[in-house]
């Protein structure tokens, strides 16, 4: 009995040991986490869009492109469309892509549209694209900014999660800039 026991603390040990090593791997491995880094090629999206085309990084290479991460109940993420939406007209001209990608559940569909009607860029249900090196999406707003080379120049990870006028026309401008 004293043995059967022993073992079994032994066990119990070296489980908690072992849950122990996957947290902190997962904790102390931002890759793990959060796939992108500013400076390097942006990882794979594509995206069936709300109107039925395709959109791809890889095909929109040469232009500037924002990812957005958005959902209708996220107040922060509906406080900064419209500045998406007027900055979008100010230089889509210029080779500027916006993709705001809606987490809401099917359910909510129609007022994902609603939403969406109101704005120019373009949108896709985030079940409806292809992001996995963009990390496992639990923040909301979330954006991404990719230059016309492919590079990441915004991983929205990292600082403050909200987007306005000024900091667009901060990081994004320079970008539209550069040919």
């Amino acid at each position: 009995m004293l043995i059967l026991l022993a073992t079994h603390q032994v066990l119990i040990t070296m489980i908690l040991i072992l849950k122990l090593a996957i947290i902190m791997l997962f904790f102390l491995s931002p890759t793990a986490i959060y796939a992108t880094e500013v400076g390097k090629p942006a990882p794979e999206f594509t995206a069936h869009l709300i109107d039925g085309k395709l959109f791809s990084v890889e095909s929109a290479k040469g232009q500037v492109i924002i990812i957005n991460f958005w959902a209708s109940w996220c107040s922060p993420c509906r406080q900064e469309m419209p500045a998406f939406e007027r900055y979008y007209q100010q230089h889509k001209a210029q080779g500027l892509h916006l993709i705001a990608v809606s987490l809401d559940e099917t359910s909510d569909d129609a007022k994902v549209r609603q939403v969406m009607s109101a704005y120019s860029f373009n949108a896709a249900f985030e079940r409806e694209t292809q992001h996995k090196g963009y990390g496992r999406i639990w923040r909301l707003p979330l954006t991404f900014v990719i230059d016309r080379k492919g590079i990441v120049r915004k991983d929205g990870w990292y600082g403050d999660a909200g987007i306005d006028q000024a900091l667009l026309e901060k990081i994004v401008t320079p970008l539209l800039d550069e040919k």
